[in-house]
């Protein structure tokens, strides 16, 4: 059966949430997401990949048919197992500072505990930038070269994409990834364990 998802209009992270939501139905073969947004289309894409489904783009005037096809058989408890099967550590960054107190030594402590991670060999999987932690992914930051390195090493960087809007740096992203709530929450909740900072 093939499923029509709507998603025109939505924020993030909706159409995820109804794309997955139509994937996860084992009688739907086929779903195809309309969005009107490119950070939809990457989102939706995101998705597919992650599930390790296949998905075309077709570009009709000023919105997108997103349209993934998926095996028979295939089942949200084989993809959550794949992704659970080695031990995971998430590492949640939701600010450009270190601790609480003076600005210009949690700049410092934040740079020296990133600085630290990539000498280390700590089995994180992921890093998380949310809120101001988005300004260390962006143009103009200080630690770029120290996240890169993480990126190289492996780690998925991944930044909220509602963040970076909220603060004028959507098209800034210098290392890693734009993800949504979906993404980072799925992330979070596979992990087991998370470090806040």
């Amino acid at each position: 059966m093939r499923q029509v998802v709507d998603a025109r209009g939505l924020s993030c992270p909706q159409p995820v949430i109804l794309t997955k939501k139509a994937l996860d139905n084992v009688d739907v073969h086929e779903v195809v997401t309309i969005v009107d947004n490119k950070t939809a289309v990457e989102n939706v894409s995101k998705l597919a990949k992650s599930m390790k489904l296949e998905s075309v783009v077709d570009t009709k005037g000023e919105e997108y048919y997103i349209n993934i096809l998926k095996e028979e058989g295939l089942s949200e408890a084989n993809n959550q197992k794949d992704s659970v099967s080695e031990a995971t550590t998430v590492v949640m960054i939701a600010s450009n500072l270190l601790g609480q107190g003076d600005a210009k030594l949690g700049a410092t402590l934040m740079k020296n505990m990133l600085y630290t991670l990539t000498q280390m060999e700590a089995g994180v999987s992921s890093i998380i930038f949310m809120n101001s932690g988005v300004l260390l992914t962006t143009e103009g930051s200080d630690v770029i070269e120290y996240i890169a390195a993480l990126e190289e090493s492996g780690i998925q960087v991944l930044s909220c994409g509602t963040c970076l809007d909220f603060y004028g740096l959507g098209d800034k992203l210098r290392v890693g990834s734009v993800s949504n709530m979906y993404t980072i929450m799925e992330t979070l909740l596979s992990a087991d364990r998370v470090l806040n900072f």
